[in-house]
């Protein structure tokens, strides 16, 4: 898909106070896809962590400051769903419980070299690095994440961003400090190319976006960190829909 997308250059943050619906939505231009995974290391299911809020809250600004046709209410589709061809993006978080199969990896593959985008979002420290470069591994064996320049148009196609910070999760901000392992410092944002070199996966490693999009109206949450993580969201939309 390309489509011609205007926006707002300064991101106001509000929120409507609404209950939504969460019916079945006629077809839409985008919609923001929260992928589900089988996990180990707890009981719970960790990729719903801020769900429904994140999601809702990140839709609500993509519809605000674009012109895109945006779905009001995210989608949850298996990673070994053929579902997932069907959407051009797709959001994953806590990945340092994510456990693949063999199908589910090669599901994600396929995907991606497709034309699909998967961000990754929420995993801190050694130990979630190398159980979530286990599972990359099984999806790419011959690709090495890199770090990704701030001069790359994912940084720049929709709002120019000129620094990459540390987001916090609300319990680290609560607790004085950005980071949330003892080794979960400095935030780094990685991406996996195809051969055409077209991102095909940003990695956000050792941030927390979906905290911060959960928490952007909330007065505790401060607006720097709510600010940048819905511009680096929202500009990872745009350059999916537009390379």
């Amino acid at each position: 898909m390309r489509i011609t997308i205007l926006f707002s250059a300064l991101l106001t943050i509000s929120f409507p106070n609404v209950v939504r619906d969460t019916a079945a939505y006629p077809e839409h231009d985008f919609t923001f896809v929260r992928l589900e995974y089988r996990g180990d290391l707890t009981a719970l299911s960790n990729w719903e962590v801020d769900y429904p809020a994140s999601d809702r809250n990140f839709i609500y600004q993509l519809r605000k400051q674009t012109n895109i046709d945006v779905a009001p209410d995210s989608k949850k589709i298996a990673v070994w769903s053929e579902e997932l061809f069907n959407y051009p993006f797709a959001y994953v978080l806590e990945v340092g419980s994510m456990r693949l199969s063999k199908t589910g990896a090669q599901n994600l593959r396929e995907y991606l070299l497709r034309g699909g985008f998967l961000f990754v979002d929420d995993f801190h420290g050694g130990l979630e690095w190398k159980w979530f470069y286990k599972e990359l591994k099984k999806i790419f064996p011959n690709r090495e994440p890199v770090d990704i320049p701030i001069t790359h148009p994912v940084f720049r196609c929709f709002y120019k961003i000129e620094k990459l910070i540390q987001i916090p999760g609300l319990r680290a901000l609560f607790s004085g400090q950005t980071y949330e392992r003892f080794d979960g410092h400095p935030a780094r944002y990685l991406g996996v190319f195809d051969d055409k070199g077209r991102l095909m996966m940003m990695i956000c490693f050792n941030s927390d976006l979906g905290d911060a999009w959960e928490h952007a109206a909330e007065d505790y949450y401060p607006k720097e960190y709510s600010n940048i993580a819905l511009k680096i969201g929202i500009n990872a939309v745009i350059y999916t829909l537009t390379h």
